[in-house]
């Protein structure tokens, strides 16, 4: 009895004995535990000393902020460059169709004029078959005929002729105004493209940032001399703070500094930009900018000039030309300085190696030393 009880007893199984088997169970069973354990690891690895090793170290951040901050230059330049060709597109536009309009209403005056010419002539005896040909319905015939009545010598000559040179006229500055019109599409569409190319900079440097601790941002700033934990820099995001004259984080003695400087100058002109630069100092980096809350590198040199009486072009990369070429030997404070091969880059030079210059978001206007950056050439405007 005893033997035959045991011989329908279903041996007992190891627990982890299902993991050794051949069978499908076990096979799915060993995927599962290693699954499992491969789970574990990489969460340790994140929690530990591996997701360290994946991160980028602060130099490797600031070394990504900068490039980047560099190739959103290149492009607010390129959006400086496109914003004033489309202003001085839709500035041309709207003269042109002034013009229009001034030329539509005497074209119509004569019109009138040559309308009363005709009935008072057909009233005395008919109209002139000339006339009669040229206040046809098609304004092309006007225009065909004019050389035939100039050699009628006929009354009615001299108006028609006259109209037919006003609507050429209309006819041409329509013309002129639609192409203008288009040439304004054209720069308004670079202007977006540009416009978001530099967003997306800036963007992508704010991320990068937000990476550092505070402590980190704070080392770097201190290093060079800006507030790096703040990209900011949109127009929408200027801070409006005002730091002072800085030359790597440490205050500079301003007002002797700016007379000593402006004293050094090559004329009165140079003395008045280096002046207002000087006076400039703290005020933000925002792109596109051109003052007076804020600025951008070339939106700076532009307004410092203009306010010695010298208008210079808007981007860097057309500001280069706005003077004779001065040698990196030669420089005098008032001379502009341009930097990267791209001349993306622009400052006011004041003597001493240095410059004041808008370096780029989260730095205010500061002065800085002119080779902190690829030095590309120096122009003195004129």
């Amino acid at each position: 009895m005893t033997a035959t009880v045991a011989s329908h007893r279903k041996p007992r199984q190891h627990p982890l004995a299902s993991l050794t088997g051949g069978s499908r169970t076990a096979r799915t069973a060993r995927t599962a535990a290693t699954l499992a354990l491969a789970g574990a690891a990489t969460a340790t690895a994140f929690d530990g000393t591996g997701q360290a090793a994946n991160l980028p170290t602060p130099a490797q951040v600031k070394g990504r902020v900068d490039a980047l901050y560099q190739e959103a230059e290149v492009a607010t330049q390129k959006y400086d460059g496109a914003k004033e060709a489309a202003e001085t597109a839709r500035e041309e536009l709207s003269r042109l169709q002034d013009e229009a309009a001034r030329r539509t209403q005497k074209l119509n005056t004569a019109r009138a004029g040559l309308g009363a010419l005709a009935a008072s002539q057909y009233r005395s005896g008919g109209v002139d078959p000339t006339v009669r040909l040229l206040l046809s319905a098609d304004p092309q015939r006007y225009l065909d005929g004019a050389a035939v009545l100039e050699r009628t010598g006929s009354h009615q000559a001299s108006a028609v002729a006259g109209y037919a040179r006003r609507l050429g006229s209309v006819r041409q500055v329509r013309q002129r105004a639609e192409e203008t019109a288009e040439r304004l599409t054209r720069n308004e569409t670079t202007l977006k493209k540009h416009r978001v190319t530099v967003v997306r900079k800036l963007d992508a440097a704010e991320q990068l940032l937000a990476r550092l601790t505070a402590e980190q941002r704070g080392r770097m700033a201190g290093r060079d001399g800006s507030r790096a934990g703040t990209a900011g820099g949109r127009a929408d995001r200027g801070d409006g703070g005002r730091d002072g004259g800085l030359l790597g984080g440490i205050p500079t003695g301003s007002a002797a500094a700016a007379t000593a400087s402006a004293q050094q100058a090559p004329n009165a002109r140079a003395a008045r930009a280096v002046s207002f630069a000087y006076a400039a100092l703290g005020k933000p980096y925002v792109w596109g900018a051109t003052g007076p809350a804020a600025y951008d590198c070339s939106g700076l040199t532009q307004a410092a000039w203009r306010s010695g009486g010298v208008s210079l072009p808007r981007t860097t990369y057309t500001q280069i030309n706005a003077g004779p070429r001065i040698d990196r030997s030669q420089l005098a404070p008032g001379d502009l300085v341009f930097f990267y091969t791209a001349i993306s880059h622009v400052g006011l030079y004041i003597g001493d190696g240095k410059m004041i210059h808008a370096p780029h978001p989260g730095a205010p206007v500061r002065i800085a030393p002119i080779d902190q950056m690829p030095f590309a050439g120096a122009t003195r405007p004129a």
